[in-house]
Protein backbone atom coordinates (compact mmCIF):
# COMPACT_ATOMS: atom_id res chain seq x y z
CA UNK A 1 0.00 0.00 0.00
CA UNK A 2 1.37 3.39 -0.41
CA UNK A 3 0.81 6.50 1.32
CA UNK A 4 -2.84 7.10 0.73
CA UNK A 5 -4.13 3.42 1.31
CA UNK A 6 -3.92 2.70 -1.96
CA UNK A 7 -2.31 -0.76 -3.70
CA UNK A 8 0.60 -0.51 -4.74
CA UNK A 9 1.68 -2.25 -8.23
CA UNK A 10 5.22 -2.48 -10.06
CA UNK A 11 5.61 -2.68 -13.41
CA UNK A 12 8.51 -4.03 -14.54
CA UNK A 13 9.01 -4.05 -18.08
CA UNK A 14 12.17 -3.05 -20.35
CA UNK A 15 9.74 -0.95 -23.61
CA UNK A 16 9.36 2.55 -22.31
CA UNK A 17 6.32 2.85 -24.29
CA UNK A 18 4.57 -0.11 -22.46
CA UNK A 19 5.57 1.01 -19.30
CA UNK A 20 4.34 4.66 -20.06
CA UNK A 21 1.03 2.57 -20.78
CA UNK A 22 0.46 0.16 -18.11
CA UNK A 23 1.49 3.12 -15.56
CA UNK A 24 -1.42 5.42 -17.11
CA UNK A 25 -4.09 2.18 -16.93
CA UNK A 26 -3.51 1.95 -13.48
CA UNK A 27 -2.53 5.53 -11.93
CA UNK A 28 -5.23 7.22 -10.36
CA UNK A 29 -6.78 3.44 -9.08
CA UNK A 30 -3.26 2.52 -7.41
CA UNK A 31 -0.30 3.54 -6.54
CA UNK A 32 2.13 2.66 -9.28
CA UNK A 33 6.47 2.36 -9.42
CA UNK A 34 8.20 1.55 -12.63
CA UNK A 35 11.27 -0.31 -13.33
CA UNK A 36 13.08 -0.49 -16.62
CA UNK A 37 15.12 -3.86 -16.45
CA UNK A 38 15.73 -6.59 -13.43
CA UNK A 39 18.04 -4.48 -11.02
CA UNK A 40 16.13 -1.34 -11.15
CA UNK A 41 12.96 -3.71 -10.21
CA UNK A 42 14.67 -5.44 -7.00
CA UNK A 43 15.81 -1.48 -6.06
CA UNK A 44 12.65 -0.80 -6.03
CA UNK A 45 10.27 -3.75 -4.26
CA UNK A 46 9.51 -3.89 -0.60
CA UNK A 47 6.93 -5.00 1.89
CA UNK A 48 4.80 -2.03 0.59
CA UNK A 49 4.23 -3.74 -2.66
CA UNK A 50 1.39 -5.65 -3.34
CA UNK A 51 1.41 -6.87 -7.17
CA UNK A 52 4.22 -7.19 -9.78
CA UNK A 53 3.45 -7.26 -12.95
CA UNK A 54 6.75 -8.81 -14.53
CA UNK A 55 8.43 -8.67 -18.15
CA UNK A 56 9.61 -12.18 -19.25
CA UNK A 57 12.23 -11.43 -21.54
CA UNK A 58 14.69 -8.58 -20.79
CA UNK A 59 18.14 -7.79 -21.54
CA UNK A 60 20.63 -8.49 -18.55
CA UNK A 61 18.39 -9.84 -15.49
CA UNK A 62 15.31 -12.02 -17.00
CA UNK A 63 12.11 -11.96 -15.17
CA UNK A 64 12.44 -15.75 -14.43
CA UNK A 65 15.81 -14.00 -12.34
CA UNK A 66 13.93 -11.06 -10.76
CA UNK A 67 10.88 -13.62 -9.62
CA UNK A 68 13.51 -15.50 -8.03
CA UNK A 69 15.39 -12.86 -6.12
CA UNK A 70 12.11 -11.73 -4.68
CA UNK A 71 11.57 -14.66 -3.23
CA UNK A 72 15.02 -14.78 -1.84
CA UNK A 73 14.46 -11.68 -0.65
CA UNK A 74 11.37 -12.83 1.86
CA UNK A 75 8.60 -11.04 -0.15
CA UNK A 76 5.38 -12.44 -0.92
CA UNK A 77 3.43 -9.91 -3.32
CA UNK A 78 1.33 -11.40 -6.19
CA UNK A 79 3.26 -11.54 -9.75
CA UNK A 80 1.53 -11.54 -13.14
CA UNK A 81 4.35 -12.39 -15.86
CA UNK A 82 3.26 -10.24 -18.86
CA UNK A 83 5.01 -11.22 -21.56
CA UNK A 84 5.38 -12.12 -25.36
CA UNK A 85 6.62 -15.84 -24.67
CA UNK A 86 4.37 -18.19 -25.50
CA UNK A 87 3.58 -20.45 -21.87
CA UNK A 88 5.90 -24.04 -21.76
CA UNK A 89 5.85 -26.59 -19.59
CA UNK A 90 8.88 -24.91 -17.47
CA UNK A 91 6.35 -22.70 -15.88
CA UNK A 92 4.89 -25.19 -13.47
CA UNK A 93 7.77 -24.74 -11.13
CA UNK A 94 7.60 -21.13 -11.75
CA UNK A 95 6.39 -18.91 -8.56
CA UNK A 96 4.00 -16.68 -10.08
CA UNK A 97 0.29 -16.25 -9.87
CA UNK A 98 -0.40 -15.18 -13.33
CA UNK A 99 0.18 -15.74 -16.70
CA UNK A 100 -0.54 -12.95 -19.56
CA UNK A 101 0.46 -13.02 -23.34
CA UNK A 102 1.05 -10.10 -24.94
CA UNK A 103 -0.27 -7.95 -26.63
CA UNK A 104 -2.73 -7.09 -23.83
CA UNK A 105 -5.63 -4.61 -23.38
CA UNK A 106 -6.40 -2.04 -20.80
CA UNK A 107 -9.08 -4.44 -19.24
CA UNK A 108 -7.58 -7.33 -19.22
CA UNK A 109 -4.31 -5.66 -17.42
CA UNK A 110 -6.70 -4.05 -14.18
CA UNK A 111 -8.83 -7.15 -14.23
CA UNK A 112 -5.48 -9.27 -13.54
CA UNK A 113 -4.56 -6.52 -11.04
CA UNK A 114 -8.04 -7.13 -9.37
CA UNK A 115 -7.84 -10.77 -9.32
CA UNK A 116 -4.36 -11.10 -7.94
CA UNK A 117 -5.05 -8.13 -5.32
CA UNK A 118 -8.33 -10.43 -4.51
CA UNK A 119 -6.04 -13.18 -3.36
CA UNK A 120 -4.46 -11.65 -0.51
CA UNK A 121 -6.95 -12.75 1.82
CA UNK A 122 -6.54 -15.99 0.29
CA UNK A 123 -4.32 -18.83 2.62
CA UNK A 124 -1.16 -20.59 1.04
CA UNK A 125 -3.18 -23.53 0.10
CA UNK A 126 -5.69 -21.67 -1.54
CA UNK A 127 -3.09 -19.29 -3.40
CA UNK A 128 -1.57 -22.27 -4.58
CA UNK A 129 -4.37 -23.89 -5.92
CA UNK A 130 -5.28 -20.88 -7.42
CA UNK A 131 -2.27 -20.18 -9.13
CA UNK A 132 -1.76 -24.16 -10.72
CA UNK A 133 -5.44 -23.85 -12.18
CA UNK A 134 -3.65 -20.75 -13.75
CA UNK A 135 -1.08 -22.43 -14.96
CA UNK A 136 -2.92 -25.64 -16.12
CA UNK A 137 -5.35 -22.73 -17.83
CA UNK A 138 -2.23 -21.32 -19.87
CA UNK A 139 -0.90 -24.79 -21.29
CA UNK A 140 -3.67 -25.60 -22.36
CA UNK A 141 -4.45 -22.81 -24.36
CA UNK A 142 -0.97 -22.50 -26.31
CA UNK A 143 -0.86 -26.70 -25.74
CA UNK A 144 -2.09 -28.77 -28.26
CA UNK A 145 -3.93 -31.98 -26.67
CA UNK A 146 -2.05 -34.61 -27.59
CA UNK A 147 0.91 -32.69 -26.51
CA UNK A 148 -0.49 -32.69 -22.72
CA UNK A 149 -1.56 -35.99 -22.67
CA UNK A 150 2.11 -37.07 -23.10
CA UNK A 151 3.57 -34.54 -20.66
CA UNK A 152 4.89 -35.93 -17.73
CA UNK A 153 4.76 -32.13 -16.31
CA UNK A 154 1.38 -31.72 -16.67
CA UNK A 155 -0.17 -35.17 -15.53
CA UNK A 156 1.49 -34.67 -12.34
CA UNK A 157 0.11 -30.69 -12.55
CA UNK A 158 -3.22 -32.30 -12.64
CA UNK A 159 -2.73 -34.10 -10.02
CA UNK A 160 -1.29 -31.45 -7.81
CA UNK A 161 -4.75 -29.55 -8.34
CA UNK A 162 -6.39 -32.44 -7.53
CA UNK A 163 -4.95 -33.05 -4.39
CA UNK A 164 -4.98 -29.55 -3.37
CA UNK A 165 -8.84 -29.30 -4.22
CA UNK A 166 -9.43 -32.35 -2.35
CA UNK A 167 -7.29 -30.81 0.73
CA UNK A 168 -9.51 -27.47 0.50
CA UNK A 169 -12.72 -29.38 0.79
CA UNK A 170 -11.68 -31.00 3.79
CA UNK A 171 -10.56 -27.98 5.81
CA UNK A 172 -13.26 -25.72 3.79
CA UNK A 173 -16.89 -27.75 4.03
CA UNK A 174 -18.58 -24.92 2.40
CA UNK A 175 -15.73 -24.16 -0.49
CA UNK A 176 -18.22 -24.54 -3.07
CA UNK A 177 -20.12 -21.33 -1.83
CA UNK A 178 -17.02 -19.39 -1.69
CA UNK A 179 -15.59 -16.50 -3.89
CA UNK A 180 -12.58 -18.16 -4.34
CA UNK A 181 -14.11 -20.95 -6.73
CA UNK A 182 -16.22 -18.97 -8.11
CA UNK A 183 -13.06 -17.49 -9.63
CA UNK A 184 -11.50 -20.70 -10.14
CA UNK A 185 -14.56 -21.77 -12.45
CA UNK A 186 -14.24 -18.53 -14.25
CA UNK A 187 -10.28 -19.37 -15.70
CA UNK A 188 -11.38 -22.74 -16.18
CA UNK A 189 -14.77 -21.52 -18.28
CA UNK A 190 -12.03 -18.96 -19.93
CA UNK A 191 -9.55 -21.34 -21.22
CA UNK A 192 -12.40 -23.75 -22.29
CA UNK A 193 -13.78 -20.78 -24.55
CA UNK A 194 -10.06 -20.04 -25.86
CA UNK A 195 -9.57 -24.06 -26.51
CA UNK A 196 -13.13 -24.55 -28.39
CA UNK A 197 -12.23 -21.19 -30.36
CA UNK A 198 -8.98 -22.44 -31.48
CA UNK A 199 -10.10 -26.24 -32.62
CA UNK A 200 -13.22 -24.34 -34.46
CA UNK A 201 -10.39 -22.02 -36.30
CA UNK A 202 -8.26 -25.02 -37.29
CA UNK A 203 -11.39 -26.74 -38.27
CA UNK A 204 -11.96 -24.15 -40.96
CA UNK A 205 -8.66 -23.54 -41.87
CA UNK A 206 -8.26 -27.55 -42.82
CA UNK A 207 -12.02 -26.93 -44.58
CA UNK A 208 -10.52 -24.16 -46.31
CA UNK A 209 -7.21 -26.08 -47.40
CA UNK A 210 -9.32 -28.91 -48.82
CA UNK A 211 -10.73 -26.83 -51.55
CA UNK A 212 -8.69 -26.36 -55.26
CA UNK A 213 -8.85 -22.84 -55.97
CA UNK A 214 -8.19 -22.11 -59.31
Amino acid sequence: MDESGRATVLVVEDEAPLVEIYARWLDGDYGVRTAQNGEAALERIDEAVDVVLLDRLMPGMSGDEVLDAIDDMGLTPRVAMVTAVEPDFDIISMGFDDYLTKPIDREDLIETVERLLSRNSFADLEREYYALVEKQAALQSAKAAEELERSEEFTDLRERIETLRRELDAVMPDLDNDDFVAMVRDIEADSATEIDAESESAGRDEDEGGIERS
